[in-house]
């Protein structure tokens, strides 16, 4: 039962204390008291860079009911600077938060917080081997940091690097894992898919895509599909086109299954629940079958042509229902939107979050 408390007196005073209140300080305060029974989806709302004001909202798909700001609330902590991802794993649910160089862990029931993970650089994606171990993407450290997710502490590393002096190369994002092999994409200046052993921690493989990699899938088949936007014009990297890639199970070659024009940016590639049909933002919202002769069908056209990113900032589909869920930045200053598609592209539902959402993590 979700039970709410809302304070008037000293919220004024506490709102004005977190500019310099201590991240891991829990203030006495008097909080709302929160158990969430039921399934819900956490929307994460980046902030703006260098602000600290990243944020999580939690929404349910049955009553519409939408909590702001969750994290802040229950514990009192701002959640820090840039919000990037999340994953839940049993009771307990880590949000990635990247310019902080800190991963947050709190029940995802109640919202109370349970922990940290610090000592990262600019963290990612987090992906669980084991109960005892993770691995955590980053974007700047040129390697993959090996975590315990019970003691909290950063145990090993995995090295990445290429040692190419021209581009920042290995950055590290997405993970997905196929028997004891995860894969991850390097997206920044990159043009690879790195192969690391868990069993080994370390690199045993790379498979060359197009340039810029910026998200991946596995399909129920096990192939692994990469979508790369294909750099930007006057990048020092230099463009090519676009393209959706396919790689088969246990495959170190990549195949061009699409092929974008030049002046086309796809990004945020999902895959529904039963692993058949991806998703992704290439202005609109498009979705293409894994087995498909066709090519891919326009789901939800955006009304903001001619804005930034057309509107749609971010994307995922529910695992367990295939609604799709388009996050809108706005303007990236004032609170996003969040809209819900059914598995057709028909809106159901639309509600307000955060400075730009993001991100989503289904809570089941």
């Amino acid at each position: 039962m979700l039970i709410r408390k809302i304070i008037y007196i000293g919220l004024p005073l506490l709102l004005s204390l977190t500019g310099c209140m201590k991240d891991d300080e829990l203030w006495e305060f008097e909080k709302p008291a929160y158990d969430i029974p039921y399934a819900g989806i956490f929307v994460i709302n980046e902030g703006n860079f260098m602000y600290g004001n990243a944020s999580l909202t939690y929404y349910d798909p049955e009553t519409r009911q939408v909590i702001d700001d969750v994290f802040f609330q229950t514990n009192a902590l701002p959640l820090g600077d840039v919000a990037h991802s999340m994953t839940i794993r049993d009771s307990l649910a880590y949000v990635v938060i990247n310019n902080s160089g800190r991963i947050y862990i709190f029940n995802k029931n109640t919202f109370e917080v349970k922990g940290k993970i610090t000592g990262l650089t600019s963290p990612r994606y987090m992906h669980f081997i084991s109960e005892t171990k993770a691995y955590v993407t980053d974007l700047y450290a040129r390697s993959i940091a090996v975590v315990n997710p019970q003691t909290m502490e950063v145990t090993g590393a995995i090295p990445v690097s290429n040692n190419n002096g021209d581009f920042y190369q290995h950055a590290t994002e997405q993970m997905l894992q196929y028997d004891r092999f995860v894969y991850t994409n390097c997206w920044s200046y990159d043009k690879q898919v790195l192969v690391i052993d868990s069993e080994e921690d370390r690199v045993v493989d790379s498979i060359e895509v197009r340039k810029q990699p910026n998200s991946m899938a596995m399909d129920r088949y096990n192939n692994l599909w990469v979508l790369c936007d294909g750099g930007t014009e006057g990048s020092p990297y230099g463009k090519e086109a676009a393209g959706l890639m396919r790689i088969g199970a246990g495959s170190t070659e990549a195949e061009l299954v699409l092929d974008f024009s030049p002046e086309e940016m796809p990004r945020d590639l999902k895959i529904n629940g039963t692993g058949d049909t991806l998703y992704y933002i290439n202005g609109d919202v498009y979705s293409y079958a894994v087995n498909a002769s066709a090519g891919p069908k326009l789901l939800v056209e955006s009304p903001y042509e001619g804005s930034m990113l057309n509107g749609f900032y971010g994307l995922e589909v529910d695992p367990q229902s295939s609604e799709i869920y388009v996050a809108d930045a706005v303007d990236f200053v004032q609170k996003g939107m969040v809209y819900r598609f059914s598995p057709e592209g028909v809106a159901v539902d639309t509600f307000r979050t955060g400075i730009a959402p993001g991100g989503f993590c289904f809570n089941f």
